[in-house]
């Protein structure tokens, strides 16, 4: 495999990763199950979504080895599977954080958040 072909091989698994994760309602499930596993009604509880898009949520995140998941009598527990995304997740989400709350105005060049948004 030449270089260029492993690059473009690295970046495209990268996109594949961020498209994954762009999906707010997919962060707030990853954060939701980082500390500790729970089942559909305690995410719902939690987050704001109908059964149904939480069940495709946490079926594609189950899919792609984000989330593990166990069966107990009717209800279904998820996990954390990958701890190297939610690292990732919670490395972008606070550093988006912290670049909302700023007062001071960061060079665009240092920025995660582009300035439409803030």
């Amino acid at each position: 495999m030449t270089e260029a072909s492993e690059q473009d091989q690295v970046f495209e698994s990268a996109a594949e990763l961020f498209a994954l994760l762009s999906t707010p309602i997919r962060l707030k499930i990853i954060s939701a199950v980082c500390n500790r596993e729970k089942n559909v009604s305690e995410l719902l509880s939690e987050i704001d979504t109908t059964q149904p898009n939480m069940s495709q949520h946490l079926s594609t995140l189950y899919r792609t080895g984000v989330l593990a998941k166990r069966r107990e009598g009717t209800q279904i527990y998820y996990r954390l599977q990958s701890e190297r995304v939610a690292t990732l997740c919670r490395a972008v989400c606070t550093q988006v954080a912290i670049e909302l709350d700023s007062s001071e105005a960061l060079p665009a060049r240092d920025r995660l958040v582009p300035s439409a948004t803030r």
